[in-house]
């Protein structure tokens, strides 16, 4: 009997203490979409309370990333603390690869972009990445590249297609920032995973100021020749029309807020349909880079007595493309054009000495350069030399 009266006075003990038992909210997860219209105007009020509540300092919007990425997008520094004041790390990577400072540096946010290095952000990149100076560059802000340069970012950088700062600003026409990057050191020669260097790239978007600044005389009077399909096609992203921005911003306010947003989608649909058929057509697909545009013989003149007196003179369908007075050399030697006809073997030939004048002039263009800034120039000296006798016949 005790037994039988034991169990429900034990029942209803374990009952007392799960009615006593504190209770655990669940912590409020709002959609993708709401976080990011949230962050995106600023609303620290609501976002400060989300985070108090328990959401996780790293929760991702919609599109750019995080909610750190998404302030350093706009460059809300206050956004930007309450993130990382709750635990968000400035060196996370979204889904393309970026972190919070290349998206501040897309913007040209520079005050953003500072508070971000000060806090551990890094400068440069391990391996081939898309850093800060690239997005920079790229778009032309040139108080946010003055910034990072003179932090010592890496003005060589490579990007995941091989791409340098200095082919960026080549690309998009950015004087300025192509001269200031020449002359902090950056390597004009360097080429891209398709075979494209600067000046490929400033020739193929017709900059041709800027190319004429960042190549010799010589390999100017070349490409100058080179008929321009040689460069590749110009292949550039429309920015968005106002009126698809405005229906686009219409959706992520409804989506946001928990309104339909059907008609704005439809709405969205009719507007890039009419784009489609009022503009042209999207451009093709990058293709590789054609071979670089080759003189048909060179002609290199030195004297042993005069080493600052050799000369480089290229020759194009039998008339001269430019020439240029250098300072190395040891050598005198014409090289000739193979037959159109010839056995394979004089083609390679031809091959081997197109290379090697190629080389010979981007030698001549670095002795220049090291010259005018007081450097040493006994390296490349014996290079061309070497370079010289790879051409004799």
């Amino acid at each position: 009997m005790s037994e039988l009266i034991g169990r429900p006075g034990a029942c209803l003990l374990l009952i007392c203490c799960l009615l006593a038992a504190p209770v655990v909210a669940q912590v409020p997860t709002p959609s993708p979409a709401s976080f990011e219209f949230a962050v995106e105007r600023g609303d620290l009020r609501t976002v400060r309370r989300w985070l108090e509540q328990g959401l996780n300092p790293e929760y991702e919007a919609a599109h750019i990333g995080t909610g750190l990425m998404v302030a350093a997008w706009y460059g809300n520094i206050e956004m930007m603390e309450l993130f990382v004041g709750h635990g968000a790390d400035v060196r996370r990577v979204n889904r393309h690869g970026e972190q919070p400072l290349q998206l501040a540096a897309w913007g040209g946010h520079l005050e953003a972009v500072k508070w971000l290095l000060e806090r551990g952000a890094p400068l440069d990149r391990q391996g081939r990445q898309w850093g800060a100076l690239h997005y920079a560059v790229f778009n032309g802000h040139g108080k946010v590249v003055k910034d990072l340069m003179a932090r010592g970012a890496n003005i060589n950088a490579r990007a995941p297609n091989g791409a340098t700062p200095l082919m960026m600003a080549a690309r998009e026409g950015h004087m300025e920032l192509a001269r200031g990057l020449l002359e902090a050191g950056a390597n004009a020669s360097l080429q891209s995973d398709w075979g494209d260097s600067a000046l490929t790239m400033a020739m193929r978007y017709n900059h041709l100021r800027l190319a004429k600044m960042i190549s010799s005389p010589e390999e100017f009077a070349l490409v100058a020749k080179a008929p321009p399909e040689s460069f590749g096609e110009a292949n550039r992203s429309a920015a968005l029309p106002p009126t698809v921005e405005a229906i686009m911003r219409e959706i992520r306010a409804a989506e946001a807020e928990g309104r339909p947003s059907e008609e704005l989608h439809e709405k969205l649909r009719a507007a890039v349909n009419e784009l489609r058929r009022a503009g042209p057509q999207p451009p093709l697909a990058q293709r590789p880079m054609p071979r670089p545009y080759q003189p048909r013989s060179m002609v290199i003149t030195a004297r042993r007595s005069q080493p600052a007196a050799e000369r480089v003179q290229v020759v194009v369908d039998g008339a001269p493309g430019g020439s240029a007075a250098a300072a190395s050399g040891s050598a005198a030697l014409v090289g000739k054009p193979a037959g159109a006809a010839g056995a394979a073997g004089a083609a390679a030939a031809a091959r081997e000495r197109s290379v090697a004048a190629a080389q010979v002039s981007d030698l001549l263009r670095q002795i220049r350069v090291r010259e005018a800034q007081g450097l040493p120039t006994e390296q490349l000296r014996r290079q061309l030399d070497q370079a010289v006798e790879a051409l004799k016949p």
